[in-house]
């Protein structure tokens, strides 16, 4: 009986069973890796706003402690966006005339609410409180990085599950003293102002602070 395949039949086959493996496998750790990547996540893209808002100039230039603007972070899950009321406090006297403050006035003047837009926006099935953080001692900093040096706000972390776990953990990396909560140049010391490490502190802040975050689904997803 004549032979129905050449004799290279078997190693294509061979060699497309392994192309179709890779491929296959190359497709599924692109999707998988694809809210990850800072497109996705929009990490470090500075976001348009109606006001060009600086947090450099406000906060280390006019010296702004965060709770002047976000007044409820300390006792609310949410860190409310001020009032143009807020606003209005320092530009009813300085910089009046400034046409990029012109949407503030209006705002002002009109009763009309500024659209913000936001920078960190969690999924709506995703429950977070900045009250409990912060009364366990996690900084600003921590999550929404070095605010003071940001002209425009962008986001530092993907605010993925698994950079949330990472905390929940090891939350000894990450704490810190809850009178520097709100202090963007704070470093790990001992009472006596000497540097220590973050490892050590941390440990000793999490039996002081009672600690012990859950890493339970229903935690965070309710």
């Amino acid at each position: 009986m004549a032979q129905l395949f050449p004799r290279g039949s078997n190693a294509f086959a061979r060699i497309s069973i392994v192309v179709v493996l890779v491929v296959v496998g190359t497709g599924l750790t692109i999707l998988l890796n694809t809210n990850r990547l800072h497109y996705t996540t929009d990490v470090l893209v500075a976001r348009k706003q109606p006001v060009p808002f600086s947090h450099k100039h406000h906060v280390t230039g006019v010296g702004l402690d965060c709770r002047y603007c976000h007044t409820s972070v300390e006792e609310s899950s949410f860190a409310n966006i001020p009032p143009v009321e807020t606003c209005m406090t320092c530009h009813s006297q300085i910089w009046t005339e400034s046409p990029l403050l012109e949407p503030i006035r209006e705002s002002y003047r009109t009763g009309n609410p500024i659209e913000w837009v936001r920078v960190h926006d969690l999924p709506d099935f995703v429950y977070f409180n900045h009250s409990i953080h912060v009364h366990k001692g996690i900084g600003c900093q921590t999550c929404h990085g070095q605010v003071d040096q940001m002209p425009l706000m962008w986001k530092v972390n993907t605010l993925n599950m698994e950079w949330c776990l990472e905390c929940h953990r090891a939350p000894e990396k990450y704490v810190r003293p809850r009178e520097e909560v709100f202090n963007m140049a704070w470093k790990p010391m001992d009472e006596r102002g000497h540097a220590v490490s973050q490892a050590l502190l941390g440990a000793q802040l999490i039996q002081d602070y009672d600690i012990n975050p859950s890493t339970d689904c229903s935690t965070c997803h309710r």
